[in-house]
Order: structure tokens, then sequence, then C-alpha cells
């Protein structure tokens, strides 16, 4: 209990001087015609299997339900999921855009709690590596949906891909999932790693999956920040864990996201805390920016390709 107190004082004070440092109200982000900036949220693991979509898809229903507008882009090009999961049959999905048939507008669809989505394709192996142009014009049309979100939560792929490192570096906030497996905390180390050395991210926060208890993630956030301080420059900032429950897999079968199927669950209170934690991190802005916000980032490093 004393080292779960000590974590959550250091991710208040991390918390505090960010404010401090930045100076900046997430809430009260304004563009150059007055429209709110969404907080913008990539979740991605090194490792698959780890539970990252089902981490993304209900953290965005627990979002939704407190009161925020939300958008998940389901970033996983190729083989996406999210629709699946939300118990969706999208008619068009970002493989359509892609091609030239169809605008964002026409693909985007609700899911549950007014949580809105932009599918993925699967089964196309042309969009698994993005090229600039692709992106160029994905920036483009993302314009439309210009302050008509409080939170944006991209769903990467797994590993270190381009596809992947694009989405991340492009996001406010980076959201690590990994699980107590010792294949997955190699693998997150490696994101981070790859993040930081390559892409000079120096903020990361994580979430640890599928534990039995408190104590078990704690040790796995301690084993990455041991080896994090020893060979790199970053900080990493414990946002909780989510509960083993062997009703994840029903759920996932039912197609339908556990906080909505078992609303009394301790798992459903894990993705609130979650939730809550994400509302209250002060968005990264510097160096990445925000006057041009999210999408400027994104023309900027597709056109450094």
């Amino acid at each position: 209990m004393r080292d779960l107190n000590m974590v959550k004082e250091h991710a208040d004070q991390a918390v505090a001087q960010r404010s401090l440092d930045e100076n900046i109200n997430p809430s009260a982000l304004k563009s150059g015609e007055g429209r709110t900036f969404p907080q913008v949220i990539s979740v991605t693991s090194g490792k698959g299997g780890v539970g990252k979509t089902a981490v993304a898809a209900n953290v965005a229903i627990a979002l939704a339900r407190l009161g925020k507008k939300v958008l998940i882009i389901d970033a996983v090009l190729g083989l996406a999921n999210i629709d699946v999961v939300f118990g969706l049959t999208p008619k068009y999905n970002l493989n359509h855009f892609f091609a030239g048939e169809k605008s964002l507008q026409e693909i985007v669809v609700e899911g549950p709690e007014g949580v809105q989505l932009l599918p993925g394709g699967s089964g196309i192996q042309s969009v698994t590596r993005l090229n600039s142009d692709q992106k160029l014009r994905f920036l483009d049309a993302m314009d439309a949906f210009y302050g008509d979100f409080d939170i944006i939560i991209i769903d990467t792929e797994a590993g270190i891909s381009e596809n992947v490192t694009f989405f991340n570096v492009a996001a406010q906030e980076i959201l690590v999932v990994t699980t107590s497996d010792p294949t997955a905390i190699s693998d997150a180390y490696a994101i981070m790693k790859v993040l930081s050395t390559k892409y000079h991210e120096r903020r990361f926060n994580l979430v640890v999956n599928s534990v039995s208890d408190q104590d078990e993630a704690l040790d796995v956030y301690k084993k990455l920040t041991h080896v994090a301080n020893r060979y790199l420059d970053i900080s990493i900032a414990y946002l909780g864990c989510i509960p083993y429950d062997k009703r994840m897999r029903e759920a996932i079968s039912r197609q339908k996201v556990m906080v909505e199927l078992y609303p009394k669950s301790k798992i459903n209170g894990a993705f609130e805390s979650l939730a809550e934690s994400l509302t209250a991190v002060i968005p990264n802005v510097q160096p990445k920016g925000t006057p041009q916000f999210f999408w400027k980032q994104l023309l900027s490093f597709g056109q450094g390709e």
C-alpha cells in the first residue's frame, strides 16, 4: 500500500509540474477559429495479445460516460477489429478512404454510448504501410472533424512498424498497454525505446492489463522504470491496472465491451479510474505543439519522409 501511495504521489507531482511548466488548461485549448482542441491519446503496445484494443474500446465508453465526446480511430490498418468488439458491421472503412472511394464522413459510425468510430479495414495489405500522399490526404480530411470531439483515441497496431510510430508521434499522450508477461514487458520497453531514441518522445503513460492484483501491476511498473531510468531519458506515469476477468473473452465473443456488459464489475471500476486519470493528464503540447495541433503534427511528420 505504501508503494501504491508513493506511485500516486509521484504521478500527482508530475501532473502538477506539467501544469506549471506548460501553463495550459487542457479544456481551454483553442484553435485559431475558436474551436476547442481535442485531447489526442494513442493506445499502443509492443506486443500483440495484451488486450490493447479491449483497453481502447472500454476506456472510450468510460470516457463517454464522463460526458466526453469521443472518437476512436482504428489504426490497426489491415487487421482492424474495434468494429467487431463494438458489435458493429460498418459498410465502409478506412480502406475505402485510402482507395479514394469514400470520405471520412461517409465512413464514421456510431458505437455504444455515443462513441464515434473511424473503422479500419481488414485484409488489405496496401494500407499496412501508409505513404506520404495517403497521410497528407488523411490530414486534410480530418479537418472536417475539428472541434467536434473532446478526446480522440487512436488504437495503433502492436509493434514498432512505421504506421505505429507515425500515430504515436502525432498523439499528445501515449498510453502503453502491457501485461506482467516477461515478453510483454520487454516489448513495452522496446516501443518506448524506439519512440524515445528515434523520435525524441520523453513522456509515456502505462496501464498494466490482466493482473491478479495491484502489487503485480506495480512490480511491472517498477521493472520498466528501473530499466528506463538506467538507459533512457524518459518518464513513465503509472495510470493504473485492469484486473484479470475471465468474462472478458465472453464479452468479446458476444461483441460487447466489458463495461457495457458488466457495468457493476470490478473491471468496470478499473476502466472508470483509468478514464478519470486520462482526463487529468495535462496534454503534451511542447514540443509537439498546438497551435497547429494534432493534424499539423502529422503533416510535418509525413513531409519528413
